[in-house]
């Protein structure tokens, strides 16, 4: 949910910023009892000894990420309290900014445009991680490399309706919607569609005319099985859904870079991080295999098969040799 993790009241920010720990979802949390030892990372147990607090938004990927964090840490030695599955973004940026927390996998559009105030997204990837980086350093909060695991906006579709249309990025679609206004029907949520940083700004950018009427206001969830069966053509989606794959949706590209990047990246407590630099050690191996398609595919495992996303996380650190069973 977009919105759910870029906007949040600004009451429950002032809450957690005054230390509440309930109200916004922060909790005092349960330490991580998972039997895990060194892999390929935590070789010498660099954090024996620390106590740290790993967070997290509260929908499935923030919850895989935030429990990637924490197995990473236990794995290097740490007594881990995990405060994962926070309400609502700001909940989990304050517990950050505070001390509340130490560590959360954040996302830079949201920290750019969101948290930072800005209006104009970065288009480089790797630009608009270093002027978050280099920003929110007055915040007392320091980012780690991001990874590629870009958890934007786009349009998703049907494979039914695309053999048809052939359609591959948003000018595409924009074509379309000039060519024939009545076959673009869109299913978007209720907030998207009406943002000049959404649904608004990208048929502005692209030059589409998309009907009043063609446009279906809706629950976020629910976009992905109208698109699917075929109510709508075309429906707001995110690259990293795990439905997308499931349900086999193609997507388009953003070929005019209008949505901002949301590279998923390490967001630390300063003091955290000066105290225990070997967490950089941990996390930058992790970061650097996330991607977007593995994103999607352990999405899928919570969203659509129903599994735990702790144990997906688990599960996939084992995979890939991170850390191993105790």
């Amino acid at each position: 949910m977009r919105y759910g993790r870029t906007l949040a009241t600004a009451g429950c920010g002032l809450l957690v910023a005054t230390a509440a720990l309930s109200g916004c979802g922060l909790k005092s949390g349960s330490p991580l009892v998972d039997d895990v030892v060194p892999g390929s990372i935590g070789q010498g147990l660099p954090l024996k000894g620390a106590s740290l607090i790993v967070t997290s938004k509260n929908f499935s990927e923030q919850i895989i990420l935030g429990s990637m964090i924490g197995l990473a840490f236990k794995a290097a030695g740490a007594e881990v309290l995990d405060r994962t599955n926070i309400q609502g973004s700001i909940g989990a940026r304050e517990a950050i900014k505070s001390g509340e927390a130490d560590a959360m996998y954040e996302y830079t559009g949201t920290a750019w445009i969101t948290y930072l105030g800005h209006d104009k997204p970065i288009t480089d990837p790797l630009a608009q991680w270093r002027a978050v980086r280099d920003e929110d350093v007055k915040n007392g909060v320091t980012w780690l490399p991001a990874s590629s695991l870009d958890n934007t906006y786009t349009l998703a579709i049907n494979q039914a309706n695309n053999a048809k249309y052939h359609l591959k990025t948003l000018s595409d679609v924009a074509a379309l919607s000039n060519s024939d206004p009545s076959a673009v029907t869109v299913c978007v949520e209720n907030e998207f569609a009406s943002r000049d940083d959404g649904l608004l700004g990208m048929e502005k950018a692209y030059g589409m005319h998309i009907p009043a009427s063609n446009i279906q206001k809706m629950d976020a969830g629910i976009v992905y099985t109208q698109v699917a069966k075929g109510t709508c053509l075309l429906g707001e989606a995110f690259t990293t859904d795990g439905r997308i794959k499931a349900m086999d949706l193609d997507t388009m590209t953003d070929n005019k870079h209008f949505f901002p990047n949301y590279n998923a990246a390490p967001e630390l407590n300063s003091k955290a991080f000066h105290k225990y630099p070997a967490i950089a050690g941990l996390l930058d191996p992790i970061s650097k295999r996330l991607t977007t398609q593995i994103a999607q595919q352990l999405n899928a495992l919570v969203d659509v098969d129903g599994q735990d996303p702790h144990d997906v996380a688990k599960d996939w650190m084992i995979q890939e040799g991170f850390i191993k069973k105790g």
